[in-house]
Order: C-alpha cells, then structure tokens, then sequence
C-alpha cells in the first residue's frame, strides 16, 4: 500500500522554530548577572528610562493597530488578538494603552495603506523593527527587565510571522 504524499509545506518559521529561538533568547539573557534591584547589572536609572521607553514603544504601537483597525475594520477579528498582546506588553513595562480599539480614525489613520496587504505588512513592518531594537537592548539591561524585553521581543516576532504569513 502506497503512502499519500506529504502534505505541501508552509513558507516562513514553523512554530517549533520560534519557540526554539524564543527559549533561547530566554537562557542567553537568564545567564546575565544581577536583577534590576542589587545594582549590579546597570543603574536603576538606566532600568527606568528603558522600562519607559519600552512602554511608551508599545503603547505607540498600540496606535499603529488602532489606526488599522479604524481604517481596515475587516482586518478586526485578525488583529484584536494581536493588539491584546501589545497592550498587555506596555502594561508589563508600567505604562498604559487602551484596552479596547477605538472606533474612530486617530490621526495615525492617515498613513494606513488601503489595501489590506499593504496595512499588515506596516504592523509587521513596525513589530519587527521594535523586536530587533529590544533585542539590541537586552545586554544593556539589568536581569529581570532584560528577561521581559527577551520575551516582549519574541511575542514581537511572533506576531510578525502572523502578520506576514501565518493565520491569525
């Protein structure tokens, strides 16, 4: 009896892939010295201005979803979940972003491509480059703050792959 053929391969990182550079990213920054309290692995201030502006980034990117959404609404249902992420990212970092899109155009709204296409290759546009800053930033960062940036960074990878070639 013959064996069917293997199904047709998707293009892109599979999710084992994602996990395994996730996990790592994770135990390179678990090897870093200190946590943000014993001052060891750089001053409380440099933490602080780093956990601001890692809020503010996500916080903006929020935005950015708002304005597809406003824009897109067909897109709705694929980005909430996406954008439920980002707000909990700036939420982890202690800033704050609005729970639920609004419904309106922000000014953001403006720049959005018109073709659906076009508006979810901005959002991967814009997650990739802010997963590649945070992922510059980490040795940088004192233990526990890098650790979160690792792992914001990886969900931001995450959702690029979603936006650009998986189904959300």
């Amino acid at each position: 009896m013959p064996f069917p053929p293997p199904p047709r391969m998707p293009s892109g990182p599979r999710r084992r892939s994602l996990l395994a550079a996730a996990t790592g990213a994770a135990l390179l920054v678990g090897c870093s010295p200190g946590s943000d309290t014993d001052g060891t692995g750089g001053s409380p201030s440099a933490a602080d201005r780093a956990r601001a502006r890692a809020a503010r980034d996500s916080a903006e990117l929020v935005d950015r979803y708002d304005a597809v959404i406003a824009v897109r609404p067909a897109l709705a249902d694929r980005l909430q979940p996406l954008r439920a992420e980002v707000v909990r990212h700036a939420e982890a970092f202690g800033g704050t972003a609005a729970r639920t899109a609004t419904p309106s155009a922000s000014a953001s709204a403006s720049t959005v491509p018109s073709d659906e296409k076009g508006a979810l290759a901005e959002l991967a546009a814009a997650e990739r480059t802010l997963a590649d800053r945070r992922t510059e930033e980490l040795l940088e960062l004192p233990g526990e703050l890098a650790r979160l940036l690792a792992s914001v960074a990886a969900a931001g990878a995450a959702h690029v792959y979603l936006l650009t070639e998986g189904d959300a």
